[in-house]
């Protein structure tokens, strides 16, 4: 069975665990013939998957996840079908690497203060040893028996308030919008429902991204129950934006998530590869992805 597009994996190029060229036979046995890689804050999984996925016969959409901050938190902008050339994206990126450099030294800093020793060269040994992210951390520290599951140890070590907890500093909305479109992509609020933003607020949000010239939301997320489904559906066909949707596979170990196990958009959704170029070489993605 061909199933719609997946716009939103990841790869050991940050903090997924298969490998790009992995990634691609995994999604190709899922039966997803459309797939974006967006790893986060990187482009270098790219090249490996596409080689990939020329062999297998898949459309890989280049992407990236950015990490932004605003109104004090975290937000991650999906980049799509951007140009991993980009002189001004890939600086944008660099800057965004050395700060999790940084980050992740920090975070072993205040893990050792609370008796837990090597935890920052556990969780490099985990990565690609250039992005090093939270989620390095928790495995690490699931493996060495200091919590029960990924969820536990991002519960009692590492959100605001917990001791390895190391606030971001990332991109703009403004700067992330900007690296992506100069790049020639498609800017996309990732997982909107994971920010739990009041309606004002996320009202907000989509207000300066779009003044930004973000277009898309991500309306159906791995995370995302079946009533965020429905209900960010509306909110993007309200607000005139282009619905985006993407499993956010991180690898086998969450079995619960995985490529292609998507719901439909609603049906008043405008999706976003609706008007992508050379979209009749694929089979039929606009009746596929409508269910």
């Amino acid at each position: 069975m061909i199933k719609s597009p997946d716009l939103h994996s990841h790869s050991t190029a940050s903090d997924g665990t298969l490998t790009p060229d992995a990634l691609m036979q995994r999604a190709c046995a899922s039966g997803v013939r459309v797939i974006a890689l967006t790893d986060h804050d990187t482009t270098e999984g790219l090249a490996e998957a596409r080689a990939a996925a020329d062999v297998l016969g898949l459309r890989l959409v280049d992407g990236v996840e950015i990490s932004v901050t605003w109104g004090g938190r975290t937000v991650h902008i999906v980049g799509l079908n951007v140009d991993p050339e980009n002189r001004a994206l890939q600086e944008g990126l660099n800057r965004l690497l050395a700060y999790r450099g940084w980050r992740a030294e920090e975070i072993g800093r205040r893990l050792a203060k609370q008796g837990i020793e090597g935890a920052y060269e556990g969780a490099k040994a985990l990565s690609n040893g250039r992005l090093i992210g939270r989620t390095h951390f928790a495995r690490f520290l699931v493996g060495q028996g200091h919590a029960l599951d990924l969820r536990d140890v991002f519960n009692r070590y590492l959100v605001n308030g917990k001791p390895g907890h190391v606030s971001g500093e990332w991109a703009t909305l403004e700067e992330a919008t900007r690296w992506i479109t100069g790049a020639g992509g498609q800017a996309v609020i990732a997982h909107p429902a994971r920010y739990k933003l009041t309606r004002t607020r996320l009202l907000r949000l989509l207000g300066e991204f779009r003044e930004c010239g973000g277009v898309g939301l991500e309306v159906v997320s791995g995370s995302h129950s079946r009533d965020e489904v429905f209900n960010f559906g509306c909110l993007a066909r309200d607000q005139r934006m282009l619905a985006s949707a993407g499993s956010d596979y991180h690898g086998p170990e969450n079995p619960w998530i995985d490529l292609g196990r998507l719901p439909a958009l609603p049906p008043a959704c405008t999706p976003i590869w609706h008007d992508w170029p050379r979209l009749d070489d694929e089979p039929s993605l606009s009746r596929v992805a409508a269910g």
